[in-house]
């Protein structure tokens, strides 16, 4: 996709426009200018403080999320697939799923600074792994403004260079356990130990999940998040953690 570039009037416009504090901030994260401002203010935007647009869409971050979700995941898969000629496909979809998971974008998205930019209803949004949520999507959000703004080889350059060689540590991630709820399976089955998952909790009109995971019976953990699935696994990591699952694994 060929762009042509900024003029410098709409350099001059942008760098001392009212805007001018966030466009300056947004490049020392980005490492370029951004062109289309609206994009990124966009991208920042929750829904609890978007605007109706037309026919049910809304000027929040949804959008640019899901776009910036497919993006992450192209990238990120051509990168591993060149590291690791000799890994199978398995090898590959689980230190993918490591490098995207929520709780990995969340943790990039604080390192990179950006939850001083998402703009959310905070009278409604008060709980903290709520907030951090937001943070994810507004990540992910991000990636879609960059390619709209600058297309796919600035956006993977970008995620290359600006995020993944320098915050995230493939070898570590290699030998970091991410999928607790198999692990945790893996374990009654040889225990003899009956898991069970259950609904605690449904907030509708935040779309939470409360999840309990009982092991004979007993609670052993609980998860919240959009997600099911991620807050089975956030259930299932503190089962592991209270029945010390992974202590006895490292062991063997």
């Amino acid at each position: 996709m060929f762009r042509e570039p900024m003029s410098l009037k709409g350099i001059y416009n942008l760098y001392f426009s009212p805007k001018r504090k966030f466009v300056r901030k947004l490049r020392n994260i980005l490492g370029f200018a951004p062109s289309n401002i609206r994009l990124y203010e966009m991208a920042f935007r929750h829904k609890s403080v978007a605007v109706d647009l037309k026919n049910g869409t809304k000027s929040s971050n949804e959008r640019l999320e899901f776009l910036g979700d497919a993006i992450l995941d192209s990238v990120v898969s051509d990168l591993i697939f060149k590291l690791y000629p000799y890994k199978d496909e398995g090898f590959l979809t689980e230190l993918r799923s490591k490098i995207v998971s929520r709780k990995s974008l969340i943790s990039l998205s604080k390192k990179m600074g950006l939850n001083q930019f998402v703009t959310y209803d905070t009278k409604n949004i008060r709980a903290v792994n709520m907030q951090t949520n937001i943070w994810g999507d507004a990540f992910e959000a991000l990636i879609g403004a960059v390619y709209l703004d600058q297309g796919y080889r600035s956006c993977q350059k970008f995620l290359l260079d600006m995020i993944i060689e320098p915050h995230i540590d493939l070898q570590k991630l290699e030998q970091t356990e991410t999928n607790f709820k198999s692990r945790l399976i893996e374990w009654s089955q040889v225990s003899l130990a009956e898991v069970e998952y259950r609904i605690l909790d449904k907030e509708t009109g935040n779309n939470l999940y409360h999840i309990g995971v009982y092991v004979d019976g007993e609670l052993q953990g609980k998860g919240v998040d959009y997600n099911k699935k991620v807050a089975e696994q956030l259930a299932s990591e503190q089962a592991c953690s209270a029945l010390s699952i992974l202590e006895e694994h490292d062991s063997n």
